[in-house]
C-alpha cells in the first residue's frame, strides 16, 4: 500500500510539474519522493516507537529497526515529511511552503491506500455497532473506521485540494486546507475508532491519543488559511 502511494504521487507530482508555475521541473519529482519516502519511514517509525511503544524502545533501542513487526505512526511521519520538504527546499532554492503546496493534493492517495492496508490487515476496527455495513470481527460487528478514513482522508481529501489547487492560490493555503481537513475528518473518525488496547481513552472515556494529537493539525490549518488570506490573497505561489 505505501508502494502503491508513493506510485500515485510521483504519477501525479509529475503531471503537476508539467505546469509553467510548478515550482520544480518534472526531472526533480523523484528526487522529491525520495526526500519524502525517506521522510514518511523514519519519521512514522520513530513517531509510532515514542508515542505508542515507548516502554519497549526503552527496553529494546534496536526495536526502532524492526519495521516487519508493525508500528508506523501518521504524525511521525508527517514530522519526517515536513523535515523532507525543508531540505529539499533548501537545496532547490525554493521556499518550504512552495514544496508543501505542490505535494499536500497527493497525499491524499498515500493515506486511502495506507488506510485500505489497515483494513485488509485486519487492524483498527471500530466500536460495536448494528449498521448494515459493519464487519464481523471475532463475533462482534463493528465499524470499518479504516474504510472510513480511506474515504474520508483519502478520497474527498483528494478531491477537495485536488480542485483547490487548480487554479493559483496565496502561499500556505493549500497546506493549510490539507491540515485544517485531515485534522477534522481524522479527530471525527477517532469517536468510533477504537484506541490501541494497551493506550485506551486518555479522558472522559472517549478522547483519543489520536485526537490529542490531530487538534493542534486543525488549528494550525486554520491559522496557515487565515494568514494566507489575510492580505487579500495578493501572493501567488507555484501552485499543486
Amino acid at each position: 500500500m505505501y508502494v502503491a502511494g508513493f506510485l500515485a504521487g510521483w504519477f501525479g507530482l509529475r503531471a503537476r510539474a508539467a505546469r509553467p508555475d510548478a515550482p520544480i521541473t518534472r526531472a526533480r519529482v523523484e528526487d522529491l519522493v525520495f526526500y519524502v519516502a525517506i521522510g514518511v519511514f523514519v519519521g512514522g517509525r520513530i513517531g509510532y516507537m515514542l508515542v505508542y511503544d515507548f516502554p519497549g524502545l526503552v527496553a529494546d533501542p534496536l526495536s526502532l529497526l524492526f519495521v516487519w513487526r508493525g508500528g508506523m505512526s501518521f504524525h511521525g511521519g508527517l514530522i519526517g515529511v515536513l523535515i523532507a520538504f525543508a531540505v529539499f527546499a533548501r537545496r532547490s532554492g525554493r521556499t518550504f511552503f512552495e514544496i508543501a503546496d505542490f505535494v499536500a493534493p497527493w497525499v491524499p492517495p498515500a493515506l486511502g491506500f495506507v488506510r485500505i492496508g489497515n483494513f485488509i490487515n485486519g487492524e483498527l476496527w471500530g466500536a460495536q455497532t448494528d449498521a448494515p455495513w459493519a464487519f464481523v470481527v471475532d463475533g462482534v460487528a463493528r465499524h470499518p473506521s479504516q474504510l472510513y478514513e480511506a474515504l474520508l482522508e483519502g478520497l474527498v481529501l483528494f478531491l477537495a485540494l485536488f480542485f483547490f489547487s487548480a487554479t493559483p492560490r496565496p502561499r500556505m493555503a493549500v497546506s493549510g486546507l490539507f491540515l485544517l481537513l485531515y485534522g477534522v475528518f481524522r479527530f471525527s473518525v477517532e469517536f468510533i475508532r477504537l484506541p490501541d488496547e494497551h493506550i485506551g481513552y486518555i479522558a472522559f472515556d472517549w478522547f483519543t491519543l489520536g485526537q490529542l494529537l490531530t487538534a493542534p493539525m486543525i488549528v494550525a490549518g486554520a491559522l496557515l488559511l487565515v494568514l494566507a488570506y489575510r492580505d487579500g490573497g495578493r501572493t501567488r505561489p507555484a501552485t499543486a
